[in-house]
This record gives C-alpha cells, structure tokens and sequence, in this order.
C-alpha cells in the first residue's frame, strides 16, 4: 500500500477517486472488485480507499499490481443501509462513508465514491461540502439509455428530495444541463419537464410555473426547452434532459430497472424452452449479448449528486463489480471535465437571468 504522498501530493499522474469501501449489500468484495475492472480500462485511475484496513489488504493482494493505486485510510465504523441518517450525522464520524467525503472537502480528490446508505450519503456530503451557492436543494441525477446518439438522457431528481417546487425544478434545469454538457458532451441540452400529458394546461401549478421558467431562462442559460415531456420520452430522442422532482424521478428509477431485468430474465427463459429455441439463441448470440449489455442496469450505474461543493457518486446498493466499475467510470468522467467547477459557474450565470424572469412573470401576473 502507498502511503499517500504520491498520490495526493502529485507525484504520480492520474485522476485520483474517494472510495467508500464498506458500503452497499455486497460488502467492499465487489468494490475492489469494480476498481479492479475499471483500471483495466482507465490505467491512469489512483484511489483513496476507505474501510477496515486489514480486510482490504486481503482483498487487494489477490488483485496484482491494483494496490499500487490504492492509498488505504483505515476505519472502524461503516454506515449499514437501515441506519438512519439524522443518527449517521450525529454518530458517523468514525465511518468510511464519512471519510471518503473529508477527502473530497480537503482537496485530496475531486470525487467520492459509495454504494452505502443514499439518505445518509446526501445528508453527509450536504453538511461537509455544503451546497453551491445558489441552490435550494441538490439533486441526484441519474443516466437513462435512450435512442439518442450518446446512449443516454440523464433525469433529476432521481431521490434526493421527494419535494420541489418551481424554483427547485428550476435549478435541477439548470443543472442537468450542465451535467448533460460535461457527462455527455452536448453543447446545447434539450430540456423538458417530466408530466403527465404534453398538453400546457395539464399538470400541477407548481409545474406550470416551472415551465414558464425555465422557458424564459433557457436562452441565456444556452440550453434548448422542449416543453412537458411523458413517462414514454424517457428513453427517447425528444429530450436529453429530464426535470421532475425525487418522488416520481426515484419511482421512475426503479420501475425503469426492475422493467430492464424482466426483460432479460424472460428472454433467457423463452430461449431455454426447446432444442430449437437454443440453436436460435446460439445464432443471434452476438445480437442478444449486445441487447443485454445495452438494457443491462449496471452499466449505467451512478447517480450524480448535483448542487454540492464536490461531487458524490451513489452507486445502486446492490451493485457488484461491473456496477460499480460502470460509477468509477463516470466519476472519472467528471473530474477529468473539472465538472464541479463548471456546474459553479453556470449556476452563477444563470442565476441572474432567473432572477430577472421570476420578476417578469410576477410584474405580468
């Protein structure tokens, strides 16, 4: 194990990632077990690694040249998935949930990592990095697989906050915006608001006034506003970012998973049925193995805590290897965008230009 003087002071070249270690169901086996598959693809990859020293070191010795990368950070508690957040916050110091986050609060890496606890991991990186000036209440933003030309449109808010109103829809515009441009590489996001009919009189109030908004705002914010968007849009080419506050966003989620993994599992059953059926399993082998890899929840693993001093990743609690390679992946993403300080700046931008629409739409009223 290094030290941690190379890889905080510089010395060694590459993007540097938090790790909580000991979160999520399957224990920190399948975290370094995702690091492992995600330097395979990304050898510039170094880790700050959070947890029970002893039981890590066992890990990483199976794993070559991968402790190498890894500067260990011993703790002796772990945030479990039924602990309470308000109790985490007051009794969590000690945890590697806790830790991973100082490092991002101290400058050491630009990204924190976890599989742990979503309700104590927001809360958490909420008071130790502290919002961006600005914003109301951050957002997890999350990938969607569509048929656009990047694969995906991303939806906040997936389950930070099941409340918003039409300022909060507002900044999560703003937001998913801008992570649309760094995490996907548009230059200029279609926006819509997630709804229950395209039509502009339907909806609740606060949405409309969202709406309204966020169409006055979007021409210097540089992004594009299409309108109210359905459950349907949701993989679709017809918007690349998605609004809609954490209750529908998280049952939006999970629906789209538990959908993606009846999928599979009744396509394995109906190709397991006869002789017949696994000869033709076995002649569109290629195609269904590029299927399953597409609508596969793992490989768009990671959600985005936006509107926070430092960026957090939550990877699914259930994740094993390939998840969470799939959230280092797009952790590295970002830091190598500088995307936390990108997302500073256009909140700052924008918000002027909200400021001005809010103040129209009140002397119009």
């Amino acid at each position: 194990m290094t030290d941690g003087t190379a890889l905080t002071g510089g010395r060694i070249p590459g993007t540097v990632l938090s790790i909580d270690a000991m979160g999520g169901d399957q224990g920190p086996a399948a975290v370094i077990g995702g690091m492992a598959k995600a330097v395979e693809k990304n050898p510039d990859l170094r880790f700050i690694v959070h947890g029970n020293r002893p039981e890590l070191e066992r890990l990483l010795e199976k794993r070559g040249a991968l402790a190498k990368r890894c500067e260990l950070r011993h703790t002796d508690d772990v945030v479990r998935m039924d602990d309470k957040p308000s109790n985490v916050l007051r009794h969590g110091k000690g945890t590697s949930m806790w830790s991973a986050i100082e490092a991002v609060r101290a400058g050491e890496a630009p990204v924190a990592i976890s599989c742990g606890n979503t309700g104590a991991l927001m809360l958490m990186s909420m008071t130790r990095l502290r919002k961006i000036e600005g914003v109301n209440r951050p957002a997890i933003a999350c990938l969607w697989p569509s048929r656009n030309p990047s694969g995906f449109n991303v939806m906040l808010d997936a389950g930070a906050d099941i409340r918003a109103d039409a300022e909060d829809l507002l900044q999560y515009a703003l937001m998913g915006a801008s992570y649309a441009r760094n995490g996907l590489d548009l230059e200029r996001p279609r926006v819509g608001v997630l709804n229950v009919g395209t039509e502009e009189y339907k909806g609740r109030a606060e949405i409309k006034v969202a709406a309204d908004l966020i169409a006055r705002v979007a021409p210097a914010a540089d992004f594009d506003f299409v309108g109210f968007v359905e459950g349907v849009d949701l993989p679709s080419d017809k918007v690349d970012v998605v609004v809609t506050d954490g209750f529908t966003g998280n049952v939006a989620l999970k629906t789209g998973e538990g959908t993606a993994r009846m999928i599979r599992d009744l396509m394995g059953e109906a190709f397991r049925y006869s002789p017949l059926s696994r000869i033709a399993a076995l002649l569109a082998y290629t195609s269904l193995r590029r299927l399953s890899k597409r609508i596969d929840p793992r490989n768009v693993n990671g959600g985005v805590f936006l509107g926070l001093n430092g960026t957090v990743v939550k990877s699914h609690g259930s994740s094993d290897a390939t998840g969470f390679a799939a959230a280092i992946k797009l952790g590295a993403r970002l830091a190598a965008s500088g995307f936390n300080q990108r997302l500073a700046t256009r909140i700052a931008q924008a918000e002027h230009a909200a400021a001005l629409a809010m103040q129209t739409r009140e002397e119009q009223a």
